[in-house]
């Protein structure tokens, strides 16, 4: 079960959704993006990093062919591009679980490539509707903080 659900009406909104999300992340997260090619997960990604306090002219893209970018902020963002990920040994050599589950937020883009769909974590669902809109569903699964479940429903409800 979803803890919010919203349709958002253009890039703008989705941009905004994704900055209130960041604003709300006062501890290491794992966050996992799902949803088709052009659903506006690097759009929602830029807006989680423009809510950590990654500086504005800061270019965030989405890191096809590194697999990983890293932004400095109030809390690091280590922001994941698993999509083409060919061998999940990939993941090990990059130290994915140092930054997935250490000190800063880890943002992934195509969590089913880890092949876990219970990764504990706070999961974003996004749902291209047309050519604007998408729906963008929120779930906790795993032992997630309370104080964020509290805060989301607060600012998203």
């Amino acid at each position: 079960m979803s803890l919010w659900s919203v349709v958002s009406c253009g890039e703008a909104q989705t941009l905004e959704i994704g900055e209130k999300l960041g604003r709300l992340l006062m501890q290491p997260t794992l966050v996992l993006l799902q949803g088709d090619l052009g659903a506006g997960k690097t759009v929602f990604a830029r807006g989680v990093a423009r809510g950590l306090g990654v500086a504005a002219d800061t270019p965030i893209t989405s890191p096809t062919f590194t697999l990983m970018n890293h932004y400095q902020a109030r809390l690091d963002l280590y922001h994941f591009d698993l999509y083409r990920l060919s061998d999940p040994d990939e993941l090990i050599e990059l130290g994915f679980d140092d930054y997935a589950y250490g000190s800063g937020v880890a943002l992934i883009e195509w969590p089913e490539k880890l092949e876990n769909p219970e990764t504990p974590g706070l999961w974003v669902n996004l749902k291209r509707l047309d050519d604007e809109r998408r729906e963008i569903e929120v779930f906790l699964k795993g032992e997630t903080s309370k104080d964020l479940s509290v805060a989301l429903q607060k600012v998203f409800s």
